[in-house]
């Protein structure tokens, strides 16, 4: 059973779960931008958390269905259509051969992910099916959607569902990421990070899936943004020679060179995946006690919902 692509959209792969136990190779965890978003997907279909599925940045594809299956959209807010009909997302979806999904573009937030009943067929490289656009492994060819590929999936029955309104994740151009302090914040006085803490920064055009850039008052260091190489994960933030922090995200290398200021928490990473251009974002400092309080909060949160969650949001 397939999926015809008659437009790919932006930056449309396909994505599964992390990669886990390959960072000393020089391999970064890939996966899912927004996870938590991607597992909603999946919950919709009857799939696991992780099963390959499509994620779209700020354009979604047009597709057209050659096989009867359920499907789903989560993620951005985007004005969806299916045969013309506007679709609603966080709600399983049947699909009869000819019909034609058009995502459309995302309106608040970044990244839409469409999931299928039974996952996507994938290149599983290093433990993962997602796709390495930078090393061009896994997905599909590991490479970006292209006009005419066919995506193969295998068929299974399933009820459909829908999200309950309690476990929709709010979309805002305005966020709140906790963090706690870096192993080189020391090398940043403490008005600096006062400083750091205090603004309101802008996320800037240089924002990917390898990191985001923010854009506010440069922040001074006592090495002047250089450092030997260390050990780097999404999540971190660095502050490099020209004082703008950056935010590394999924598919950010395994080691940098820049003084790591703070480290955005495990309960908030998946919102990187949906911080676009323009968004404003505070950084709301926690300590180690508090950030781990708060994840244990969200886990019990999303228990009843997704059971994987504390996988979701390793």
């Amino acid at each position: 059973m397939s999926i015809t692509v008659i437009k790919p959209g932006l930056q449309t792969t396909i994505q599964a779960g992390p990669r886990i136990g390959s960072r000393h190779l020089g391999v970064p965890a890939n996966g899912a931008a927004d996870p938590l978003s991607l597992a909603l997907a999946n919950k919709l279909v009857g799939n696991d958390w992780d099963a390959p599925a499509l994620e779209a940045t700020l354009l979604g594809p047009v597709l057209r269905f050659e096989a009867p299956c359920l499907f789903a959209l989560t993620g951005a807010r985007t004005a969806a259509t299916l045969n013309g009909a506007a679709l609603l997302q966080h709600k399983s979806v049947v699909a009869m051969p000819g019909d034609v999904l058009a995502a459309g573009s995302a309106e608040i937030g970044v990244r839409v992910y469409i999931s299928i009943a039974g996952g996507l067929q994938a290149d599983d490289v290093l433990g993962s099916r997602s796709t390495n656009l930078q090393a061009g492994f896994g997905g599909l060819q590991g490479r970006a959607l292209q006009t005419g590929d066919v995506l193969a999936f295998e068929s299974r029955d399933t009820v459909p569902l829908e999200t309950p309104e309690m476990f929709r994740l709010p979309l805002s151009t305005s966020w709140g990421l906790r963090t706690c302090v870096g192993k080189e914040a020391p090398l940043f006085a403490d008005e600096v990070l006062a400083r750091f803490f205090d603004t309101n920064w802008l996320i800037d055009r240089r924002s990917d899936r390898m990191g985001l850039r923010l854009e506010g008052p440069a922040l001074e260091s006592k090495s002047d943004g250089r450092m030997p190489s260390a050990g780097v994960f999404p999540g971190t933030i660095q502050c490099p020679e020209d004082g703008l922090p950056y935010i590394l995200s999924v598919d950010a290398g395994t080691v940098g060179g820049y003084p790591r200021i703070a480290q955005v928490t495990r309960a908030d990473r998946h919102i990187l995946g949906q911080l676009r251009q323009g968004d404003h974002v505070r950084l709301l400092r926690r300590d180690p006690d508090e950030a781990l309080e708060e994840l244990r909060a969200k886990i019990g949160y999303w228990q009843d919902w997704l059971p994987d969650i504390e996988e979701i949001l390793r």
